[in-house]
């Protein structure tokens, strides 16, 4: 095998207090293609990553490298492609469709045969946090956090009877620049309450009761910070309850904010795009599929 072809959906994590641990596959796509080349290291040649080509190339050589080291196979160039739909430094795994989909690659171009939580051990050694990996890899609503090089995830469905009110601002947040606004130390309140939430939260989607869900978004230890680099933060969130919604967060880092929803989505949309107009509105459902191997002509 030469070529492959990898789909990586979109995520959101930490649902707001659940940092560095929450995540959920979303129905957003981009496809990875993976190509053995004659040429040594890694050449990227994405529609998408233009601007951040440099940047790209680095982010994806280090994968590769990662990979050839961690699953002691011979290493060789790539070319490596991005197309679809998730967008660049919005706070919807974007990062993270581009290195799965380069170690996924590069796991079905050798003999590694990694297995999934390998996959997921690898992807977040690049990320330092699995909140992101842990769903792109398995789908649904995922839980996960590090015991020592090891990341222990849990993992549950999500039903298409909720609807992730996606609001998308037209505008780009650094996930660095982000990460720096958040205090090192938090007080005991603050993480008392974050832990509470947390895991009031995940017993809700376990338990598939989503009506438990409304107040449980609120978070202590990162959006207060952020919200000076998405001043409406609070305000979108605001709007999209009083329309209807079970409650809403910043996804990621941002800029992107979503809103959950059982019912009356597009009035829910509506609301969040009037407080804040320079934004794009997508009605998404959680994908409970995570990565997967397309069919690629034999070359």
């Amino acid at each position: 095998m030469n070529i492959v072809r990898i789909q990586v959906p979109a995520t959101t994590s930490n649902l707001g207090p659940g940092f560095d641990t929450l995540g959920i596959a979303l129905s957003l796509r981009n496809e990875i293609t993976v190509r053995r080349s004659e040429r040594r290291g890694v050449r990227v040649v994405s529609p998408i990553a233009e601007e951040a080509r440099e940047g790209a190339t680095a982010m994806l050589t280090e994968a590769a490298r990662l990979f050839f080291r961690r699953a002691r196979t011979p290493s060789f160039g790539i070319y490596v492609s991005i197309a679809g739909e998730v967008p660049i430094a919005r706070g919807l795994g974007s990062s993270v469709t581009a290195r799965l989909g380069v170690i996924a690659g590069l796991n079905e171009l050798t003999t590694a045969g990694l297995d999934r939580q390998a996959l997921l051990n690898l992807v977040t050694s690049l990320e330092h946090h699995p909140d992101n990996a842990a769903p792109a890899i398995f789908g649904g609503f995922t839980a996960a956090g590090m015991l020592g090089p090891v990341v222990r995830c849990f993992r549950q469905s999500v039903p298409d009877l909720l609807s992730f009110v996606t609001l998308i601002p037209r505008f780009e947040i650094s996930t660095e620049k982000a990460r720096k606004l958040v205090p090192a130390s938090f007080s005991k309140a603050d993480t008392i309450h974050n832990l509470n939430r947390a895991a009031l939260i995940t017993a809700a989607f376990v338990s598939e009761d989503y009506g438990a869900l409304p107040g449980l978004f609120d978070d202590k230890v990162h959006q207060p910070y952020r919200e000076a680099l998405i001043p409406s933060l609070s305000k979108v969130i605001r709007a999209g309850e009083k329309a209807g919604a079970l409650g809403g967060w910043l996804s990621g880092s941002g800029s992107t904010i979503i809103c959950l929803t059982l019912e009356n989505a597009d009035a829910v949309g509506r609301a969040m795009q009037r407080a804040l107009p320079d934004s794009d509105v997508k009605i998404l459902q959680a994908v409970n599929e995570g990565f997967t191997v397309l069919p690629t002509p034999h070359t």
